[in-house]
């Protein structure tokens, strides 16, 4: 498999055949490194450079389909892996949800009910 991988090639596939590709690529890997330390070819380099970009891209489609099934597995769960939950920045995460800020206490809606908003009514000249 010297010719570079395609990501479209690799979304189809199920998770048996990518990591088989994978262990392909990495010893083809090692067997070019010990090429180029035995003092081997320039065009091997290259060929280095493309391995390498091709066992990322397979990881990627690994780690990609892993996460999308993580999501679909936690959808209707109470908690999200901290990894799957949106980043946003710490305060806006800390920061009371909907709820919590519209909930109004017993004795807020007592004084709300018994001290209502005044209504003024402003003449006009």
């Amino acid at each position: 498999s010297t010719t570079k991988i395609k990501t479209t090639q690799l979304w189809g596939k199920n998770k048996d055949d990518l990591k088989k590709q994978l262990v392909d690529l990495k010893t083809e890997l090692a067997q070019l490194r010990t090429q180029k330390v035995a003092g081997g070819a320039n065009s091997k380099l290259t060929k280095i450079h493309d391995l390498r970009k091709s066992v990322a891209r397979v990881l990627t489609v690994i780690n990609a389909t892993q996460r999308s099934q993580l999501r679909i597995f936690y959808k209707n769960k109470k908690y999200l892996p901290l990894d799957l939950r949106p980043k946003k920045t710490r305060a806006m995460r800390r920061r009371l949800t909907k709820h919590e800020a519209s909930i109004i206490s017993e004795k807020q809606k007592k004084r709300q009910m018994h001290f209502p908003q005044r209504k003024y009514a402003v003449k006009v000249r």
